[in-house]
């Protein structure tokens, strides 16, 4: 039996894989941990064991891992794109130093670990069309920087150390759940809650910029189907790329649109983002994924507009 510790269990992946790990293994088999509690994330706290762990501090992790007699990790604690290019001393400590912690707590304690990377581990000099699995990496922001550096580092503690290591490369995800924590594809959430409650919204990405996206349900399968995924048919392990549907911002207005007649969009381009997401993929190859652990998306951009506007008009009724 699985007996699980995820790290950012209160951010915008971990709140709702936390839940769905709770289903799938039992409530007291999966341990949520937070730096902090977070008000109105209650029902993550209160639906099953809890603890405040920094990820800067191993000794914290393995005494929750003892604890608990925990045997995998997910680890999901970060600080995203746009948030570590305002303090990349400080993202460098969380994402790099957290994950050397995490694996080394795994090491000694004989944990699987799953820790994803991103679309960010790519940079201007990748190929940006059907990007694919192997390629240059050579990323400009400090959060890109630290996802190459993570999937290296994981493949190293499992070749070096036999430790599990597993991940995925995520595109934007899109949840009507839980906010997002400081990406640069965050507008693809924003532009629901916005077209919604006022009719209308201010993009700060530029039309005709392309990027690969992911709704949160296909996210949180992904996650599950490679942690159960035969461990003899992995090559990649810590780096898919894994694959949804690439837009750019007019696709979805014209998607929303058709929902909501009304809606209008403008723009109002952020230089920073802009320039994080220029350097990124257009889309990515996602072949090794599929023929290694059998991954497939079920949501594209019309399925997941449908869906999105659905759940998000009764949430925000509530």
């Amino acid at each position: 039996m699985k007996k699980i510790l995820v790290t950012g269990a209160l951010g915008q992946i971990g709140s709702e894989l936390t839940m769905k790990l709770r289903d799938i293994y039992g409530r007291d088999n999966v341990v949520a941990s937070s730096r902090r509690k977070k008000e109105g994330q209650e029902s993550i706290i209160e639906s099953g064991p809890f603890e405040i762990v920094e990820v800067t501090d191993g000794k914290q992790i393995s005494e929750a891992v003892k604890k608990y007699k925990i045997n995998t990790i997910v680890h999901l604690a970060a600080l995203l794109s746009a948030v570590g290019e305002h303090d990349p001393q400080k993202a460098w400590n969380i994402n790099m130093n957290g994950l050397y912690n995490v694996l080394e707590v795994a090491r000694e304690e004989n944990c699987a670990v799953f820790t994803p990377s991103s679309i960010a581990a790519f940079g201007p000099s990748t190929p940006k069309d059907k990007t694919p699995q192997d390629t240059i990496q050579r990323p400009e922001t400090m959060y890109g920087v630290t996802k190459v550096a993570g999937e290296i580092l994981s493949d190293y503690y499992f070749k070096k150390f036999g430790v599990d290591t597993r991940g995925v490369r995520f595109p934007g995800l899109i949840s009507y759940d839980t906010l997002p924590g400081g990406g640069t594809t965050d507008y693809a959430v924003h532009i629901y809650y916005e077209a919604i409650k006022h009719k209308k919204y201010t993009c700060y990405i530029q039309k005709g910029t392309y990027m690969d996206m992911m709704y949160m349900p296909d996210a949180l399968h992904a996650i599950v189907s490679l942690m159960e995924a035969d461990p003899d048919k992995l090559i990649h392990r810590n780096a898919f790329n894994i694959s949804a549907m690439s837009f750019e911002p007019e696709d979805i207005y014209g998607e929303i649109k058709n929902n909501i007649p009304e809606f209008t969009m403008d723009y109002d381009v952020d230089p920073v983002r802009q320039a994080i997401a220029d350097s990124w993929p257009n889309s990515l190859d996602d072949t090794a994924a599929r023929e290694e652990w059998g991954w497939k998306p079920e949501y594209d951009l019309p399925k997941m507009t449908v869906d999105m506007l659905t759940k998000l008009a009764d949430k925000l009724k509530k």
